[in-house]
């Protein structure tokens, strides 16, 4: 293969890497992983449809949970700096492919998010939120009400978005441009037959005499005596109380956490500063008066389905890992739910059904170009320099092919000419005038006439090439000898000075070809990179 050919192969590779990398990658799950559930569920059935049954509707839910778009609280960076305009960059740019590209072709009814929107949210200043809050717009394509136009948006907050209760008495400006931008904390929705009930988990194991925790138990009041005429489902930022080392499935990907609750003294009242889950008497309380069909949560950033156990049967929650790959979890996800849409549905079918799809793996993609580009150096700074052409390579490939094949049909016909030619044939005339042959064995075997040739050819060759082999092997000894007695080596004299000169032009030349070769690869690859990057950013 030659220099041309091997760049013109590198640079078909790399066009194909970026090409997957940066557009083909976000089109898997819509194609081939992922589906709605009840979809799934009907082939996985066998539920046939005539004229006399109707399949059961359902209301199609996409469900994100935290985003935390990154900003100076992420890194230790300088606000504003370059490095840190470019980290918030490609992870805003690959949330934003991951939800067209991967979530809105699947044509969701509504789309649920856990909250977590920002990732330092109650640290920034009003200006620096309202800049992440217009990021957040960006990245998902929400209008200035936060809402899309034929799709229905729904928000629970995070503990990113508006802290723990040892913030809101010193910050309550976090609280107020939360829900002017979001809406409450607590609320109820319906989707197709279905109660959302969202709470304000970062409230609920505080102190009942503060303002905001006390608006969250009396929503939770409230619903407990309202009749339930639908079924429900809890939507929580944080996961309801797990015992430690709780098994999450098969579809975690990172070891439990386990409970851990930090609290702040102010004066005589402890205040409630983090915690990993809701705490296990207000998660029993959830359950008994909310009576869920299933619980939805975040915060965990990895994906685990575990069942609880409540007075009125078991009871299924699935927290849901993160979109972004900036936040620990290398196989970001979301969640497609589907929801009844019918009061008396059909029996055969469940009212809620959830489907877990994985999205690009986005670190393992860059890794893959950071190891491609150490393979392009090598294998231009290694090939060979006088390769033949990949043309020629194939024809030689294909001749010697045919060769062999020719050779082997052959063989059996050399076999029979070989052995004929051993015998003669007697004509003989018998009595009634017929003739017959007769084969006869001859005297004299015949020899094979290449062979003999061979042999002449090398006995009359190798007489004078050994002749003058000797002749130069004695005039070399000659030389040498004669130099050495002078008391001077000329092959240490000579030898080592144009060694090391055809060396570094043999390194030079490398180089060269190197540089040269990276710079087409680069000319061809860098636009279509540059194409492919901002040609999903608005």
């Amino acid at each position: 293969m030659k220099q041309q050919e091997l760049t013109l192969l590198l640079c078909l590779i790399w066009i194909l890497t970026l090409l997957y990398g940066e557009m083909f990658a976000y089109w898997v799950p819509p194609f081939s992983t992922c589906s709605w559930p009840h979809d799934l569920h009907r082939t996985s059935s066998k539920v046939q449809t005539d004229s006399g049954s109707k399949q059961p509707d359902y209301v199609k839910v996409a469900v994100i949970a935290d985003p935390q778009l990154m900003d100076r609280t992420s890194l230790r960076l300088p606000p504003k700096s370059r490095p840190l305009e470019i980290a918030e960059f490609y992870t805003d740019l690959n949330m934003r492919r991951s939800f067209f590209a991967s979530v809105m072709p699947f044509k969701p009814d509504a789309i649920l998010f856990l909250g977590d929107y920002f990732d330092g949210g109650p640290y920034l200043s009003d200006e620096e939120w309202l800049d992440s809050y217009r990021r957040f717009r960006n990245v998902f394509g929400l209008n200035e009400q936060g809402q899309y136009k034929d799709t229905k948006v729904f928000y629970i907050p995070g503990n990113r978005d508006i802290g723990y209760e040892s913030l809101h008495s010193t910050k309550p400006q976090v609280i107020e441009r939360y829900e002017e931008k979001f809406g409450a904390r607590n609320y109820r929705f319906t989707v197709g037959k279905v109660d959302f009930i969202v709470v304000d988990s970062q409230t609920l194991d505080g102190n009942r005499q503060r303002h905001l925790t006390s608006q969250t138990w009396e929503f939770l009041k409230y619903m407990s005596v309202d009749d339930a005429v639908h079924p429900r489902v809890l939507v929580s930022h944080i996961p309801l109380y797990r015992e430690d080392n709780t098994s999450c499935g098969p579809d975690r990907s990172s070891p439990p956490v386990n409970q851990r609750i930090d609290r702040t003294v102010s004066g005589s009242t402890n205040y409630v500063s983090y915690q990993n889950y809701v705490t296990k008497d207000s998660s029993k309380y959830l359950l008994d008066i909310i009576k869920p069909k299933l619980i939805l949560s975040g915060h965990d950033h990895d994906q685990c389905s575990i069942t609880h156990q409540s007075k009125f049967g078991p009871v299924k929650e699935q927290t849901l890992g993160t979109i972004s790959w900036q936040q620990g979890n290398l196989y970001p996800s979301f969640m497609l739910l589907s929801v009844i849409n019918e009061t008396h549905a059909n029996t055969t079918e469940e009212s809620l059904l959830t489907q877990l799809c994985y999205l690009p793996w986005q670190t393992h993609i860059y890794i893959w170009y950071a190891v491609l580009f150490v393979l392009t150096i090598l294998a231009l700074l290694l090939w060979p320099m006088n390769s033949t052409s990949l043309w020629h390579q194939c024809r030689s490939i294909a001749s010697n092919c045919k060769e062999i094949l020719s050779g082997i049909l052959s063989r059996s016909e050399a076999k029979e000419k070989d052995e004929d030619a051993n015998y003669e044939y007697e004509m003989i005339w018998d009595v009634g005038g017929t003739m017959h042959l007769i084969k006869k064995p001859r005297s004299t075997p015949i020899v094979n006439s290449s062979e003999q040739t061979v042999g002449e050819w090398g006995n009359a060759v190798m007489r004078p090439a050994a002749r003058k082999n000797t002749a130069q092997e004695a005039d070399i000894s000659v030389n040498v000898g004669m130099v050495s007695g002078t008391g001077v080596d000329p092959l240490t004299r000579i030898q080592p000075s144009r060694t090391g000169k055809s060396r570094m032009k043999f390194v030079i030349q490398r180089l060269l070809r190197t540089i040269r070769a990276m710079s087409v690869i680069a000319v061809v690859n860098v636009p279509l990179y540059m194409m492919l990057l901002f040609k999903d950013w608005d």
